[in-house]
C-alpha cells in the first residue's frame, strides 16, 4: 500500500481539530485552520503539522484515549515510514510539497489524548518516531483525503567523527 492521506483537520484554535476533505495549502497552512498561540504554531516554518495513523492506532492499543484531530495535526497520513519523517525530508503530497522543519513538542493542550495525562509520552526525545511533526510549504496546492504521499528525499546523513576514522 503506498503512502496515503487518510485525514485532513482544521480548528478556530485549540484541539480538537475538525475533520474536512479537502483544503487549499499556502505557505501559511491549510484554509480555514487557525492557532491560539502564534508564538509556539503556525506560521511559516510550522505551516502545517503532519502525523501518523500507525502511531495513533498504537497509543490506542496502549490504552490511550487518542483519536484523529484530538493532538492538533492537520494532515494524517498511513504507510509512512515514519522512521524517515526528519527535518529536511521533503514530501510530495497530492499537489502539494512540503518539507519537514522540526519534530513538534507537545503541549498541555493536548492532555485529554492520553492516559493518566502523560502527553509527554510523544515527545521527540523520549520515543522519536511517535512524534508530530511540522513542516513549511515549498509548493502549495491542494490536498484530499486520499492523496498519495511520497518522499522526494532525505536529509544528507551527517557521518560521525569515527565512522571517518579520525
Amino acid at each position: 500500500m503506498k503512502p496515503t492521506i487518510v485525514g485532513l483537520f482544521i480548528s478556530n484554535g485549540g484541539v480538537p481539530k475538525l475533520p474536512i476533505q479537502r483544503g487549499f495549502v499556502s505557505a501559511n497552512g491549510i484554509e480555514g485552520d487557525r492557532q491560539r498561540n502564534l508564538k509556539y504554531h503556525g506560521g511559516i516554518e510550522r505551516a502545517l503539522c503532519l502525523y501518523s495513523l500507525e502511531t495513533i492506532e498504537m497509543l490506542q492499543a496502549e490504552g490511550h484515549p487518542i483519536a484523529p484531530g484530538t493532538t492538533g495535526e492537520n494532515v494524517l497520513i498511513s504507510g509512512l515510514d515514519w522512521s524517515l519523517a526528519k527535518p529536511g525530508a521533503r514530501l510530495q503530497m497530492g499537489e502539494v510539497v512540503v518539507e519537514i522543519t522540526s519534530p513538534t513538542t507537545p503541549c498541555k493542550t493536548i492532555i485529554a489524548s492520553f492516559k493518566d495525562g502523560d502527553f509527554m509520552r510523544v515527545h521527540y526525545k523520549k520515543a522519536p518516531h511517535d512524534s508530530r511533526v511540522y513542516v513549511r510549504v515549498l509548493e502549495i496546492g491542494e490536498l484530499r483525503v486520499g492523496d498519495e504521499v511520497s518522499i522526494l528525499d532525505q536529509p544528507q546523513r551527517t557521518q560521525r567523527k569515527e565512522e571517518l576514522g579520525n
